[in-house]
């Protein structure tokens, strides 16, 4: 019996879900991430241009180059590591070196990145970061550390994934263009643990970093939409004037409405965007399952701090720019319907109009039947006399009562002539 036949994307489906493993990071340790993003249409970029990037890199230090049209790369450069992952709008490096320089995020390692081929990027840095692994037997020199590393009012500083592990950042970008953070690792704690939550903060770094793309689109709205709100307020008062002709507010309403509905649209995919970003920073503060280190705030609470009222900001644009389409739309259809009806009466008023001109025209053509007649009949009549001239002096007949006979038949048979023919045509 012949096996049974697998869904040709069985094995790619299964696969994929194991297309971007953790990285393997002892402590201690040093690592340099950087995300980049083309900065207009990232979603359809030329994802060709990422790859020969890529191999530019790894051409420089004789690295192995990646399958074709893979998404994920992790491999030796030199004496160091990389991990490239593509993702929908952007893409990541992060180089991975052992050991930790004497001096604190010293930026040596985003060195191995040559500047000549990071000015060569298909794009622009969204962010970048330096972290810093330790080990940490205790809780002893990490506030101190951290207060000299961070700016203490934008610290963000918690225990992990069981007190396994403490971290620690500020989310500012220091004098070289980098955000910070450090990690704590106990010594018993595996290097695939640590990679993990290394991999969640430079996650919540990016996500983080490109969710706030959304606030600036939603800022850059704020006069286009205060505008569209005072066309509307104005074009609904129109409405309510009965001296206002609607059709021509119905066509200032259409252009204000076509205006919002190209913003909307322009601006679907980055708030839409926004919102799975926020989403994928909250769910990777989660799994970290953070508690409070000496008092400080964790992660979480600066996010809701600083980061949800942004995100928020996003939301209520995005709301009150469908609500703006929305009435917008009620608008219109209130606004036709109010001109159909007018120009119902119109039609009414049109058809009545033609109905009586019709009814003249009937009237004024049987009473040019009627004279018709009368003229025919008249000929008819004088012909009929002409004809019988004769027999007045044969019969003795005068000329009056021939007429006088002549006229009521001639009238008769002129009269079934023009109802036929008027029967005929019709």
């Amino acid at each position: 019996m012949p096996p049974i036949e697998d869904h040709p994307l069985r094995y790619a489906m299964a696969n994929e879900l194991h297309a971007r493993p953790f990285p393997v990071v002892e402590a201690p340790s040093r690592a340099a991430y950087l995300a980049i993003k083309p900065a207009k249409n990232a979603a359809g970029r030329d994802r060709a241009a990422d790859r020969a990037h890529l191999i530019d890199l790894l051409d420089r230090f004789g690295a192995q180059h990646p399958q074709p049209d893979a998404t994920h790369y992790f491999g030796t450069i030199g004496k160091h590591r990389l991990k490239w992952e593509s993702h929908t709008e952007f893409v990541t490096y992060t180089i991975f070196g052992d050991g930790v320089a004497e001096r604190p995020f010293d930026a040596a390692t985003f060195a191995v990145f040559p500047e000549d081929w990071l000015n060569a990027a298909p794009g622009t840095r969204v962010t970048s970061a330096l972290i810093r692994i330790e080990i940490a037997e205790g809780d002893d020199g990490i506030i101190e550390k951290a207060r000299d590393w961070f700016v203490p009012e934008s610290l963000a500083i918690s225990r992990v994934v069981e007190n396994d592990l403490v971290v620690a950042g500020d989310f500012r970008i220091d004098h070289g263009g980098h955000t910070r953070f450090a990690v704590f690792a106990r010594p018993h704690v595996g290097s695939r643990r640590i990679g993990r939550v290394v991999q969640r903060l430079c996650e919540i770094e990016t996500y983080k970093s490109m969710s706030m793309l959304g606030l600036s689109r939603a800022r850059s709205l704020g006069g286009s939409m205060a505008a569209f709100d005072v066309k509307l307020t104005g074009l609904l008062e129109d409405m309510r004037s009965a001296t206002a002709d609607p059709a021509q507010v119905l066509q200032s309403l259409l252009e204000v409405s076509a205006e919002i509905e190209n913003t909307l649209a322009q601006s679907s995919f980055r708030f839409g965007a926004t919102g799975a970003y926020e989403t994928i920073v909250n769910q990777r503060i989660a799994v970290l399952r953070e508690e409070r280190f000496t008092g400080r705030q964790t992660f979480g609470e600066f996010m809701m701090r600083r980061f949800d009222p942004a995100m928020r900001t996003v939301k209520s644009t995005q709301e009150r720019l469908q609500a703006m389409s929305d009435r917008a739309l009620r608008a219109g259809d209130l606004l036709r319907t109010r001109v159909d009806v007018e120009r119902s009466a119109q039609n009414q008023e049109l058809l009545t109009s033609m109905d009586k001109r019709a009814d003249l025209q009937l009237r004024l053509q049987r009473t040019v039947e009627g004279l018709s007649v009368v003229a025919i009949s008249y000929y008819a009549v004088n012909l009929v006399l002409y004809m019988t001239g004769p027999l007045e002096e044969s019969f003795g007949v005068s000329k009056a009562v021939m007429a006088a006979l002549a006229t009521p038949v001639v009238l008769g048979l002129v009269w079934m002539m023009v109802n036929r023919i008027r029967k005929h045509m019709e």
